[in-house]
């Protein structure tokens, strides 16, 4: 296998409370610390795993998005990857467009596995890598939390309702990483400098021929409803009076 390519998605840092900003128009993002969404993170960790079992020979991360995503490539550069592709656009984003980009990049770079998180921690939309294996007309593997390779195929442990689910899926082929595939790696200081020096290349998302179609219009966001307080009771008529009150028995 020549070439990896995994999603990242700039995303609110996971140890942020997020705020609905004061026009109800979004999330706040001035001032909050962004970071890599933590399920693409593990998917660019297990590409990294793979190259350097000898698995492949190249890892490429791509991002859609704003300008300010370059802050995010750097950082999966600084973890390991090869070289990184920002996708520049200032129009909203679906997982259709998300998805329509990746194999638009999977075309132009000879693709033999896409590896992104499972969902992102902002949208949840859990759609993107389903898509892009329907677009792409190749196998998928989603929510992976074991990952192995044998020739021209992958065996895929995934997790489900039920348990676990072991998948053989044949190349080029499209995996969602779960959050217990592995864990990833500490970035160090003398990474992050030769970081700086490794290709990132910028395109505008119209040059790859991805039309920014409008799907789906967030019309508002507000946070959710407080919750009241608890209410101590005494005894078990107590506690019945109290559900009753409440319209729950």
């Amino acid at each position: 296998m020549k070439k990896i390519l995994v999603g990242l998605k700039r995303a609110v840092d996971y140890n942020i409370r997020v705020r609905v900003n004061s026009g109800g128009t979004g999330v706040e993002t001035d001032g909050v610390k962004m970071s890599i969404n933590p399920f693409d993170e593990i998917a660019l960790e297990e590409a990294l795993r793979l190259k350097e079992a000898g698995h492949a020979g190249e890892v490429i991360v791509v991002s859609v998005g704003a300008p300010e995503a370059q802050q995010q490539l750097r950082t999966g550069l600084a973890m390991g990857a090869d070289r990184a592709i920002l996708v520049t656009t200032s129009d909203p984003l679906s997982p259709r467009i998300v998805a329509k980009t990746l194999l638009a990049l999977v075309n132009r770079e000879s693709i033999e596995l896409v590896i992104v998180g499972k969902q992102t921690i902002d949208g949840d939309n859990n759609q993107t890598g389903q898509m892009l294996a329907a677009l792409w007309d190749r196998p998928q593997a989603t929510f992976a939390s074991k990952l192995e390779i044998d020739g021209d195929s992958l065996q895929v442990t995934r997790e489900v309702d039920a348990g676990l689910e072991v998948l053989d899926v044949d190349l080029p082929a499209v995996v969602t990483a779960d959050l217990r595939l592995n864990e990833p790696r500490y970035v160090k200081l003398p990474d992050i400098m030769k970081a700086k020096k490794k290709p990132l290349e910028e395109i505008a998302l119209s040059d790859l021929g991805v039309a920014a179609e409008a799907g789906v219009k967030t019309t508002k966001y507000a946070p959710p409803q407080s919750r009241s307080k608890g209410v101590m009771v005494d005894d078990v008529d107590g506690l019945v009076s109290a559900l009753t009150d409440k319209g729950l028995l």
